[in-house]
């Protein structure tokens, strides 16, 4: 069996638009469907309605029109901004689940500071050890059908809504996904969780001071031999209920204190403080994430995450399959034959049961926790 009868295990009978060979003339037959389909002519109901109906009956028309489809829907993938890929690493595996696609190495040991050698003295060896993280990309996808009236009937609304549909669900799936890997990812690194009790994270509100603390502690982490990683924060996620809070702490330049002291004769002092507001100057990029309160209902509406730059210390890594780097729209040919000879016939026709013309959208897709270091959390209300 091929690497292609393997990908397609499990979708049998269906043929990947993208994946059939073009001919020479394709873009001007694409283009030609797509005038027809769109009634780009302007022909009367039934005269439109015969010249598809006559299309329908060339071998190259269910291509021609699924891949009408195809491209609507990456049109309609690429329009949404996912904001998860700023912070998170991108990458491609060559394997999919239940195979492991790939393993991501943190090597450590021989590159701490350098022993001293003395006179005649001996250069000491330096151990390396490395952490190993695999990687996982999973098949999603769903099944819709198109019946054959719609296809004379229509005027495509109705035809290309279904695709955007889909290019929406695979988008909001890719994005459930990056952040279900991190949101309350909390336990032990031993374990394999993101956050840690005290170590890189914590349970403030989201206030300048406790984001002045945060990024300070972030920036105290170091590797597995006790050297600074020397990278911070760079991105601040928050949920949609903390938008307006985090853009004034970013964008206010300075910042007011109202404690005072009391002296033991009862004079009240005021106290001193710097009133710049320091933060503002780090350059932490906003992200407002809204699938957080959907993705984790106890403190979704409230934590909030630093993350360093993912070509720095990635904290999550997203991944597709190699080759299936978007979601794919394929085509099942139809079980149907001609009683008065001539085999099968093409797919436009439907199936046997119904005359519905079937498509199946596929994503492979994986969100992978890597190292803990490149992302520092507070959740609000943990140990209280």
């Amino acid at each position: 069996m091929d690497l292609l009868e393997v990908l397609e295990s499990g979708w049998n009978g269906f043929n990947a638009v993208n994946e059939r060979k073009k001919p020479a003339n394709y873009d001007r037959a694409l283009k030609e469907t797509l005038d027809l389909l769109t009634n780009k002519k302007g022909y009367s109901t039934h005269r439109r309605a015969a010249l598809i109906e006559e299309a329908m009956t060339t071998s190259d028309f269910p291509y021609l029109f699924g891949d009408v489809l195809d491209r609507t829907m990456l049109a309609s993938y690429q329009a949404v901004n996912p904001v998860w890929k700023m912070y998170t690493k991108s990458s491609t595996v060559s394997r999919i689940y239940p195979q492991v696609g790939a393993y991501r190495f943190r090597m450590g040991d021989g590159d701490q500071y350098l022993a001293e050698v003395g006179q005649k003295g001996e250069y000491l060896a330096s151990k390396r050890s490395e952490t190993k993280f695999s990687i996982y990309v999973k098949k999603y996808g769903r099944q819709f059908d198109i019946s054959w009236e719609s296809i004379i009937n229509d005027d495509l609304g109705a035809l290309l809504d279904t695709p955007q549909r889909f290019a929406r669900a695979a988008a909001r799936t890719e994005h459930r996904l990056a952040v279900a890997a991190y949101a309350a990812d909390i336990g032990t690194h031993a374990a394999g969780n993101l956050y840690e009790n005290t170590v890189n994270m914590g349970n403030l509100d989201l206030t300048i001071g406790n984001l002045e603390i945060s990024v300070a502690n972030m920036r105290k982490f170091t590797d597995v031999n006790g050297e600074p990683i020397m990278s911070g924060a760079k991105y601040l996620v928050v949920p949609p209920d903390l938008e307006f809070t985090a853009r004034a702490i970013l964008t206010s330049a300075t910042k007011m204190y109202t404690a005072e002291s009391i002296d033991v004769d009862g004079t009240i002092y005021s106290t001193p403080y710097p009133t710049a507001n320091v933060v503002a100057q780090l350059g932490l990029t906003l992200v407002v994430d809204p699938y957080l309160p959907i993705m984790d209902t106890t403190y979704g509406t409230k934590a909030w995450y630093l993350f360093a730059d993912p070509n720095d210390v990635a904290a999550v890594e997203c991944d597709y399959l190699t080759g299936h780097e978007r979601p794919e729209i394929c085509m099942k040919a139809s079980d149907k034959v001609a009683v008065g000879g001539g085999g099968l016939i093409t797919p436009m026709s439907g199936d046997f049961a119904t005359d519905n013309i079937l498509y199946r959208v596929r994503d492979v897709f994986g969100a992978n926790k890597l190292d803990w270091r490149g992302t520092y959390a507070n959740f609000p209300g943990y140990g209280q």
